[in-house]
């Protein structure tokens, strides 16, 4: 039980620490991120499950990466 509550303290300062590094460097956290695009992103998943229902699993091809780095941290 230690064990996990070291680890959790550490994850948290680590992600503290780098919060800070990246405001230094001249960069922000996008913390609304997820909650601005659920709905698109709930759209492309929608439409990928319409896709291999119709045309099976062989042919399928989904984008479903919603997830983009570049919009989650951004420069200044």
């Amino acid at each position: 039980m230690w064990k996990i509550l070291k680890f959790i303290i550490w994850i948290a300062g680590i992600i503290v620490v780098g919060n800070f590094v990246l405001n230094y460097f001249g960069y922000k956290v996008n913390t609304s991120y997820f909650e601005q695009n659920k709905a698109n992103c709930q759209k492309r998943i929608e439409k990928c499950t319409k896709e291999l229902v119709e045309q099976g699993t062989k042919n399928a091809k989904c984008d479903i990466n919603c997830v983009n780095p570049e919009l989650i941290i951004k420069r200044k």
